[in-house]
């Protein structure tokens, strides 16, 4: 359709022209436009105030169109700034638009110390910016990144509020699962991801309570994730994960303006497993006592015998996870300065509901600060900005999702009579009594930093960068003995509660100083720093038991017993020098240099210091006189990069012999006891990055194209090594020279596909293809790591036995016996690879405007496999999938669901597990879900109006498309997956 109507000329007028005509006559106007090098096809004209009605020059760049004398053209085009030019009773216009300083490649991007034109990059960088956030109805950041960057996998650990997230970039490089998170800068400040839960509280979630929760979305510019060596480097220790610069809003230079956003929203579970009704589970039942010679059910099968009504149906999933979880945010803030100051404050409230019965609430209030101040002569400038987030978790300790999955359809009602728990003569443990255990939570955190930066003389700056973090997090978990069967006679003697407090806070100081030269064709970028921070973390994990009354549960001094699990104080010490040098030689060829000397307290004498660096290369190959002038390609960069980051993710006091209390009593004293033995070559993790890259651009970057191929490698690697029980300690904390490669592609491809004054259609898609691999592991066969790992497979892959068949005859599941000794057993018998890491990831994001409308779609697709839902043999007193009721009944069957068993045959109870721990059990796990949804209207106003309305309609996982039983991103069974959320929201700005 572009192409037709680029190769088209309006129709010349008729009527010939006067020398002056008149104002109310249409006349023909002509004229070529060029970017003052070469003509610009496709570029829209259309006559301002007048709807629909609009040309588009050729490929000569050459436009007609018919207007009025005292007409005014509006010129736009992607990629340059829109031209409003009278027509001033002309009848030959040629215009010549200018660059757009914001067009994709003029963006200037955050590369942590140092900011780059996106254009003039040699590291690989993904950006995502508030408007891409702010269409999210999400409390998480790592939310808002779902789907929208090539290389960045994230997965949600729960659908429980106040979860937290998965994030991989590139892949997993340790060999411990906890040493793989990036590292996280805001404001140039690192933010600890490290959990600040305990994981005898924090049981609503399937991790411990992360930190992240803290960052509020809306308050969030810009998020830039570091991925190559060239862009991580110079983070040095810290950077091998992969960093995660998150920028803050800023006040703006203009007049005071106010901005009110309320919203409100509902939240449901995404997908229900299809389990057995009523009738299909009885016949199950029944089938499987005929299995097992059964004639007369026993007392115990309350299901079957007519203790419980058969005709009963309950559908637990809809009861028990079913529900309707509310969500509703109020934000407001005031902004707004002059050219030599600007500020900006505001304030946040979420609250949100649950779908679970009962009144569980997780709300967060925050508060941003910031201010920018320059010198009337611009040698000095500050910046200032602080944040505060209150958070307020109160949840079930328990997640009800496996009852739900698991009750016997026939089970009795919740309630009796009196609305109170039925517990139907004390036949059954109701699953409600588990919302009486209860885990609540507070955690405060204050985040503040300052920059001070002064021109000492012309391209020499001096910065410095101060940075402040306190957090703190109090929980709770109680157990009551009300969550127990009253048949079983317990008392408020068997209650528990579990405490933790943990507090940490860091200071970072980081002066900086800057040097830029531009002669000519040469032009110079340099940088010289050096960054001191400590970090102290203080825990106090306490248990209590047995409390007189369960009034009392929630005060530990009221315990009959207490145990002290953790109480200890952490202090992490870090510096480091950096230093960076660029250079770019006739905007062709750019050259870049990082480097970073770290030094961790992590480490022992001799080992806590080591060197990192990275260097980098880009060639603008568009720049370059057979291209300078080429109508198709517009920008053409060829670019690479090698260097070495590394990794102190092992946490404090690992290499030294260390002592904590016994919490026994000898003589009236309570003693020490060795906890660690001292390793002196304990030293750092290193990660060797390699990338080879192309940023293409065509037809002025209305089809913009990268492609990268990377390669990381692993050594070094922190680990724990097993030691004899004899020597009374578990692990000795050391390096193994085991290396970990993760190589992939990755592509991003951004498209205008429509253009007009009315109607704009873009489309952005990212994939990426990651292969995780165990390079080397010295004597891994002889290691107590040689069941979980495997020369040459990813580190995520399980070793399973293999599957061959149910056999017809026996309705029994059949595995290869690998060693031949006619048992099936572990490890021998586990020889089969799974690989459970996705094979490929990635997004497709569409956005329309039209007038006053924009509407976003975003879809997030994986390629992975899974094991699939198994909750248990068939035939027990759990319900199954619809699927089971096809089971294998007699000799000649063919079935892929073996024979049922009430329990009491071994060798179906035997193959059940064993097939739980096969490769039959995989299944394919892939999906595409319709990740984000948003609509928005911008309300038109009379010209005098100063408020500015939006009303906003956004979706969050509304759709997913899989083979999967259950939610395919989320495969615990026994949690409550992702939500998929519903909002509706009103903006305001005056």
């Amino acid at each position: 359709m572009i192409g037709f109507t680029l190769s088209c000329i309006p129709a010349l007028a008729n009527n010939p022209l006067r020398p002056r005509p008149s104002e109310r006559q249409q006349n023909q106007i002509s004229g070529t436009i060029t970017d003052g090098r070469a003509p610009l096809p496709g570029v829209t004209i259309a006559i301002k105030n007048r709807v629909n009605y609009a040309v588009l020059s050729d490929f000569d760049g050459k436009y007609t169109l018919l207007a009025k004398a005292n007409d005014t053209l509006v010129v736009s085009y992607i990629g340059y700034k829109t031209a409003i030019i009278p027509i001033n009773y002309r009848k030959n216009i040629h215009i010549q638009l200018q660059e757009d300083i914001t067009s994709l490649q003029e963006v200037r991007v955050n590369a942590g110390y140092y900011s780059v034109k996106e254009k003039e990059r040699t590291g690989s960088i993904a950006r995502i910016t508030a408007k891409d956030i702010e269409k999210q109805p999400v409390s998480n950041v790592l939310a808002s990144m779902q789907g929208r960057m090539a290389g960045v996998s994230i997965v949600q650990d729960a659908g429980t509020a106040g979860g937290g997230f998965t994030i991989r970039i590139r892949g997993q490089n340790s060999l411990r699962s906890d040493a793989n998170e990036p590292l996280y800068i805001i404001n140039g400040v690192p933010y600890s991801s490290e959990s600040i839960g305990f994981s005898e509280t924090s049981t609503a979630t399937l991790g411990a309570t992360s930190p992240l929760n803290s960052i509020n979305p809306s308050d969030i510019e810009s998020i830039e994730v570091l991925k190559d060596a060239d862009a991580t480097a110079i983070y040095g220790s810290r950077g091998a994960n992969g960093v995660v610069l998150i920028t803050t809003k800023k006040g703006k230079e203009g007049q005071t303006t106010f901005t009110v956003n309320a919203s409100s929203g509902v939240g449901k579970v995404t997908r229900f497993l299809d389990l057995m009704h009523t009738q299909e589970y009885l016949a199950m039942r029944g089938q499987a006592f005929a299995n097992d010679g059964i004639a007369v059910y026993p007392e115990a099968a309350y299901d079957i015998n007519g203790t419980w009504n058969k005709n009963h149906y309950t559908d637990w999933q809809k009861e028990l996870i079913g529900g309707t979880a509310e969500i509703s945010a109020l934000q407001g803030s005031v902004s707004g300065g002059s050219a030599q100051t600007q500020y900006l404050l505001s304030a946040t409230y979420r609250k949100e509901t649950t779908v679970m019965p009962g009144d569980f609430q997780y709300n967060k209030g925050s508060a941003h600060f910031s201010m920018n101040h320059a010198a009337s002569d611009g040698k000095f400038k500050t910046q200032f900005s602080a944040s505060y987030t209150t958070q307020k978790n109160d949840q079930p300790a328990a997640d009800l999702t496996y009852a739900a999955r698991s009750l016997a359809p026939n089970a009795p009602a919740l309630y009796t009579e009196n609305a109170e728990l039925n517990w139907e003569n004390g036949t059954w443990n109701n699953p409600l009594a588990n919302l009486n255990q209860k885990f609540t939570s507070r955690t405060y955190d204050l985040f503040s930093n300052a920059v001070l930066t002064y021109s000492i003389v012309k391209n020499l700056e001096l910065k410095s960068n101060f940075g402040y973090t306190d957090t703190k997090n109090n929980e709770k978990r109680t157990i009551p003995s009300t969550i127990y069967n009253p048949s079983y006679g317990m008392t408020s003697s068997s209650s528990s509660l579990y405490t933790n407090n943990t507090a940490r806070r860091s200071w970072l100081i980081e002066p900086q100083l800057n040097y830029n030269l531009h002669r000519n064709k040469h032009k110079i970028e340099a940088l010289v720093g050096a960054t001191a921070q400590s970090t102290t973390t203080e825990r106090l994990h306490v248990i209590g038991y047995g409390f007189s009354s369960n009034a009392l549960i929630s005060d530990l001094a009221s315990a009959s017993l207490r145990l002290v699990f953790t109480s200890d104080e952490n202090i992490y010490k870090y510096q480091a020098f950096y230093a960076r040098i660029n250079y770019n030689y006739d905007k062709r060829y750019i050259f870049n240099a990082t480097g970073r000397r770290d030094g961790s307290s992590r480490f022992g004498v001799g080992k806590q210091f080591a060197t990192f660096g990275a260097l980098g290369a880009a060639w603008l190959f568009s720049n370059e006189n057979f291209l300078i002038d080429n109508r198709i390609m517009s920008y053409g960069k060829l670019r690479g990069s090698y260097g070495v980051t590394g990794s102190d993710q092992i946490g404090d006091y690992q290499f030294h012999d260390t002592y904590v209390s016994s919490g026994n009593t000898y003589q009236g004293l309570i003693g020490l006891q060795p906890s660690r033995l001292f390793n002196p070559n304990f030293g750092w993790e290193s990660n060797r990055k390699l990338e080879v890259a192309i940023d293409a651009g065509f037809f002025h970057d209305r089809i913009f194209l990268t492609a990268a191929w990377f390669r990381n490698r692993s050594g070094n690697q922190l680990v724990g090594i097993p030691l004899p029980g004899t020597t009374g300690f578990n692990v000795l904390n050391a390096n193994l020279n085991a290396t970990v490669q993760n190589s992939g592609t990755e592509f991003t491809l951004q498209t205008a596909n429509f253009q007009t004054v009315n109607f704009k259609w873009n489309t952005a898609i990212n994939i990426t293809a990651n292969q995780n691999k165990l390079l080397s592991f010295p004597d891994l066969q002889s290691s107590p790591y040689s069941n979980s790992y495997k020369i040459g497979q990813p580190l995520s892959i399980q070793k399973v036995y293999h599957f061959i068949r149910l056999n017809p005859q026996t309705g029994v599941y059949e595995f290869d016996d690998v060693n031949g000794d006619g048992t099936i057993a572990a490890p021998e018998d586990k020889e089969t690879i799974a690989n459970l890491s996705p094979k490929y990831f990635g997004g497709l994001q569409n956005t329309f405007n039209y007038k006053n409308f924009q509407f976003d779609l975003l879809f997030q697709f994986v390629k992975q496999q899974g094991f699939r839902y198994l909750p248990g043999p068939g035939g027990g007193m759990t319900n199954q999938l619809q699927a089971v009721s096809n089971s294998w009944q007699q000799t000649g069957d063919s079935s892929s669901q073996q024979k049922l068993t009430t329990g009491l045959n071994y060798d179906i109870i035997s193959a059940y597990y064993n097939f739980t721990e096969s490769d039959g059990a995989i299944t394919d796990a892939s999906y595409l879900r319709l990740k984000n949804i948003s609509l928005s209207y911008d309300v038109p106003q009379p010209p005098s109006s100063k408020i500015n309305c939006r009303l906003s309609l956004q979706g969050q996982n509304l759709l997913t498309i899989t083979p999967y039983d259950g939610d395919p991103e989320f495969k615990f069974a026994g949690y409550l997956p992702p939500l998929k959320m519903y909002t509706a929201s009103v903006q305001l700005t005056f």
